[in-house]
């Protein structure tokens, strides 16, 4: 009985940590609503029109010709990405020889923002939506490829010693220790990488573009329709906060061995 005590108060404590965390945005979204009421300021539109704006724009009128696209090159950007950097951090993670060699030109490049390179980007590549892509995918690259790194040689020299005692294959050893070793520091870097993608799809389309949410929500600007311009804010933190969502169920779903384990250990203790 002892054991089931701490299940049952976690159970009862979901609804609460849910109401909780939905509580806040609630209360700012209607303390706008009203201070906004009957503004007549040409940047500080009243949250209804706002409202109003993005319902046009949004859920209609720009669909197809700016959010599919923009989430597309997102998408693609950030799955390449990722492959990127699986791949890269688990050789230089696992050939120390090599990971340290070139690890002065990882740090050099990791300091240059994706920004950056929009200018060389658009010389290259135009301002096709392969150019946003690849924008994309060098800026997402290294919290994953870093984060990697770090996580196969996090692996502890006990495991590696009995693997080399037992003479395991190295593929084996990458996909059966270092790999899983792994885990919770590559997805906390694709985590971070899918804030940067996000970021970076919207300045992309901000100086080099003529669709997506970036390029709607500078004409916008350009052209004092401010209701727009928010509109396209709040479709950019909507979104957002929807694949921050989503991806927290991914990680939930691939680590959930890990938090099984802790959660033993923790019952043991």
């Amino acid at each position: 009985m002892a054991r089931r005590a701490p299940r049952t108060q976690s159970v009862v404590r979901i609804p609460g940590l849910l109401l909780l965390e939905i509580a806040l945005p609630i209360t700012i979204v209607a303390v706008w609503w009203v201070a906004s009421k009957g503004s007549q300021s040409l940047y500080f539109p009243p949250l209804s029109d706002i409202v109003d704006s993005f319902q046009r724009l949004w859920l209609f009128d720009h669909v197809r010709s700016d959010v599919i696209p923009s989430l597309r090159n997102l998408g693609l950007g950030y799955l390449a990405a990722c492959a990127l950097g699986i791949g890269l951090g688990l050789l230089l993670g696992a050939v120390h020889w090599l990971g340290d060699a070139l690890s002065p030109v990882v740090e050099f490049l990791r300091a240059i923002p994706g920004v950056a390179l929009l200018p060389l980007a658009i010389v290259l590549l135009g301002i096709e939506p392969s150019m946003r892509v690849a924008i994309i995918c060098y800026g997402a690259t290294w919290p994953v490829l870093l984060n990697t790194i770090d996580g196969v040689r996090s692996v502890d020299p006990v495991v590696r010693d009995v693997a080399a005692c037992y003479r395991l294959p190295r593929r084996d050893r990458m996909l059966r220790i270092a790999l899983p070793a792994a885990g919770p520091y590559i997805v906390a870097g694709m985590k971070t990488a899918l804030s940067l993608g996000i970021t970076l799809i919207v300045v992309s389309e901000l100086m080099a573009s003529t669709d997506g949410i970036g390029y709607v929500t500078l004409q916008a600007q350009r052209s004092f329709a401010a209701t727009d311009m928010w509109a396209g804010i709040l479709l950019l933190g909507i979104l957002g906060y929807v694949l921050n969502l989503a991806f927290q169920g991914f990680e939930n779903l691939a680590l959930r061995w890990h938090h099984r384990m802790h959660q033993s250990i923790k019952g043991e203790g």
